[in-house]
């Protein structure tokens, strides 16, 4: 029996991902990534949508943590830096501290976190086109159904 390399049995596995599969842990980045706090940060870091007094979407740029939570309404203290670090910990952002009085820590999309920049846009973008016509399918069926 050949033995395989680490490398080989890596790229055999590569092949081998199927999010379809409960074991496959492709599932668990899938589920990562779709998560709604996820989703914001990495559209917010990304510089998805203009920011409060600004007219058009930027660049991606680091922001603070007060920042993002500003930006994310609704999100708890203890959600974001949740999230904030599951991220850096897949690597799709990075945490950057300076040492000022008082420290400043920025978070950044790194290259693997700006591949995922179009798709989240995109997904933000329809969400909030398509808002009304699912609101409206939503009372259409609550309507049928009760």
């Amino acid at each position: 029996m050949p033995t395989t390399t680490a490398a080989q049995q890596r790229a055999q596995a590569k092949m081998e991902y199927d999010a379809f599969l409960a074991g496959c842990p492709s599932r668990r980045l899938l589920d990562r990534i779709s998560d709604k706090w996820v989703s914001l940060i990495l559209a917010a870091l990304g510089s998805d949508g203009p920011r409060p007094g600004e007219v058009c979407a930027g660049e991606p740029r680091p922001m603070r943590y007060s920042e993002l939570s500003r930006r994310l309404a609704g999100v708890s203290q203890k959600m974001l830096t949740q999230t904030l670090r599951s991220l850096e910990r897949d690597g799709l952002i990075t945490r950057t501290v300076t040492p000022t009085v008082p420290v400043t820590v920025t978070y950044e999309l790194t290259d693997l976190g700006l591949s995922l920049r179009d798709l989240m846009h995109g997904i933000k973008a329809w969400a909030e086109t398509h808002m009304d016509e699912v609101l409206a399918n939503r009372e259409q069926y609550d309507t049928r159904t009760t």
